[in-house]
């Protein structure tokens, strides 16, 4: 966020998390060619879409994931220590940690997002389910510093970041978000993280291009959003969900096209647009077995087990944080 963004933004009386939001919406969509960050997704709407995204017939991610924690899952039992933490950077829908839950005999859980409000449904849901485990909710952005809560500082620590997050990442970022969740779990830490493998490119672009239209409506409705909490005038007909894998930098990229010349006022702010310009919305980076292996050593962590499924599609990695 710039000065600028940031000043205008407070000029407006919103709320801090609103403020914030508006800096970088402003910030972004100043900057040539023009961004939005994928973390504003994920409104009650946007949370809504992506869950229908996960059960598309096209969307390989979230099932492939789900069955290598299944099969795979007394594997990474063994490695965890008895009465360890688990810390779960951006706590999203439970069915994934629910599976490490059931099978690792956990001290404590700490579910780390940045609303509130919803880490606490979570939380209850769990505590319900799981009534001897410990449940400590952390309102805060995962991709920042923050603290552990006190109660679980003499246990082992163990990180879980399940989902190809990591993907939304540029790669200095995400070498970025592995040193400062080594930083927070501490030495002899553990992290869980599955990650996103490279493929048949047809298979990729079908994923971000289903044929139902979710993804498109997921994509649309960050202007919706901003239309809605920042008094933006967005004509969402007036863009186009797009989605291409870009083979040089091994990732999709999803964009928002403008149909025509237009231009959008958000908080006094005006932003043109030419027929056919993009804002860059998320982009979705794709790894190898190796170059995930060395972007997690140059991190200060050690790959301790992979485990794929049977045609190579997704991967989960135990990490182990490095001397």
């Amino acid at each position: 966020m710039n000065v600028h963004a940031a000043a205008l933004a407070q000029t407006h009386q919103l709320d801090e998390q609103t403020s914030a939001f508006a800096g970088d919406v402003i910030g972004e969509l100043s900057q040539f060619p023009k961004r939005l960050s994928p973390k504003y997704f994920y409104d009650a709407a946007g949370s809504e879409l992506f869950e229908q995204i996960t059960v598309l017939p096209e969307y390989y991610p979230t099932r492939t994931e789900l069955g290598i924690l299944r099969s795979r899952g007394d594997e990474i039992a063994a490695i965890i220590p008895t009465g360890a933490a688990l810390v779960e950077f951006g706590a999203g829908a439970t069915t994934k940690v629910r599976l490490l839950l059931e099978r690792c005999e956990f001290g404590a859980y700490v579910p780390v997002d940045i609303s509130g409000d919803f880490l606490k449904a979570q939380a209850d849901a769990l505590r319900k389910d799981f009534p001897a485990l410990d449940v400590y909710p952390v309102a805060a952005d995962f991709t920042a510093p923050f603290v552990l809560p006190a109660e679980i500082e003499g246990l082992a620590k163990v990180g879980f970041f399940p989902g190809s997050t990591l993907g939304n990442f540029e790669p200095d970022e995400a070498r970025a978000f592995l040193r400062s969740a080594r930083d927070i779990l501490g030495e002899g830490a553990l992290m869980i993280i599955g990650v996103d493998l490279e493929k048949n490119e047809r298979v990729l672009y079908d994923a971000y291009n289903d044929a139902a239209g979710v993804t498109a409506k997921f994509n649309l409705n960050v202007l919706v959003r901003i239309n809605r909490e920042l008094g933006g005038n967005f004509d969402v007909s007036a863009f186009m969900h797009r989605s291409i894998y870009n083979r040089e930098r091994h990732r999709i990229e999803m964009h928002l096209i403008s149909k025509k010349a237009q231009t959008v006022r958000i908080l006094g702010r005006n932003f043109s647009f030419r027929p056919g310009e993009s804002i860059h919305t998320e982009s979705s980076y794709k790894y190898s077995l190796d170059r995930f292996t060395a972007l997690a050593r140059s991190s200060g962590w050690s790959v301790r087990e992979s485990w794929t499924d049977r045609e190579g599609m997704f991967s989960v990695h135990a990490l182990a944080a490095s001397d």
